[in-house]
């Protein structure tokens, strides 16, 4: 593995998906991945969000608005979670303006070189960039076919899907296969990793 990207970042929010999260925290790292998780921190030196299921506490203290060049090449991949985490992150108080995390979006998006995992109701927080995943390949949760139809996504009825480096599943129970295909796609890649 290239020392240089040996983090996995995933965004997160209230109302996540606590047996993915909890997954991510324990799969990464068995293959030698530092795990990130980032939000918006609202100028908080961090915030405790809260899972959908069992309301389970989640500290994040690092936040994707202020991410440098140099800190953004050490990421070897990115996920967008399951749970309504996409949904709170779309929110922008001003109107003029892309949400912060779409802006972010759309700078990993700009970057071959990073795996982007988006999973289940993660594609809500392409709303905003649908241009993003237009005429990409994707599965997405049942209750989102529509969403994906309108954002212009290539719908494939799988729960794992790979687009060069985009790859989604179809809802936070398949953590598993995504974690997996992210692996794969990092570790045996012709993306240009450098």
């Amino acid at each position: 593995m290239d020392q240089k990207k040996n983090k996995i970042g995933i965004l997160i929010e209230s109302d996540f998906y606590e047996n993915e999260i909890f997954y991510y925290q324990l799969r990464f790292p068995e293959e030698g991945y530092e795990v990130h998780f980032l939000s918006r921190l609202w100028g908080n030196p961090g915030i405790t969000f809260q899972g959908h299921e069992f309301r389970a506490p989640f500290y994040c203290s690092e936040s994707f608005e202020d991410m440098t060049d140099d800190e953004l090449n050490s990421y070897a991949a990115f996920i967008v979670p399951a749970g309504m985490v996409a949904d709170r992150l779309r929110y922008t108080e001003d109107i003029t303006k892309l949400p912060p995390a779409c802006q972010f979006l759309e700078r990993i998006f700009s970057r071959k070189d990073i795996v982007k995992g988006v999973i289940c109701h993660g594609l809500w927080l392409f709303s905003p960039v649908a241009h993003l995943v237009r005429g990409r390949k994707m599965t997405v949760h049942n209750n989102l076919l529509g969403d994906a139809r309108n954002y212009g996504v290539e719908y494939v009825d799988e729960d794992c899907v790979i687009d060069d480096d985009l790859i989604s599943a179809r809802t936070g129970g398949h953590c598993n296969l995504l974690a997996k295909a992210i692996l794969n796609a990092i570790s045996h890649s012709t993306l240009p990793f450098h």
